[in-house]
């Protein structure tokens, strides 16, 4: 396996792991449509901010998010090339099945 596989091995684990927890998806859907601050996520989720605090490093470590700071408030964004580069690794499996037909480019 060379350096690169290695990379790109060491990203999809880091993406399915963040992706493996409900509140995480919580996150994720959330944000497909806005970006959010901290606050505005902890109300909408019903979650202390510390709580979420680990979660979104977790997300951030797979680079699945995005963050940026005006005055005092963290805002939180989707990363999409990181879901392109899921959704390529996942579109390979497509060619090798019998049962889901590929895609028409």
């Amino acid at each position: 396996m060379g350096k690169a596989s290695v990379i790109a091995s060491d990203t999809l684990v880091a993406c399915f792991h963040a992706l493996s927890d409900p509140l995480r998806i919580q996150v994720i859907e959330l944000l497909r449509s806005q970006e959010l601050c901290v606050c505005e996520l902890c109300d909408r989720m019903g979650v202390t901010q510390s709580k979420l605090s680990f979660h979104l490093k977790n997300l951030k470590e797979a680079d699945l998010v995005r963050s940026r700071q005006e005055g005092r408030w963290i805002y939180y964004s989707l990363n999409l090339s990181q879901f392109l580069l899921l959704e390529q690794y996942l579109a390979e499996f497509r060619r090798f099945s019998p049962i889901i037909p590929a895609r028409p480019c």
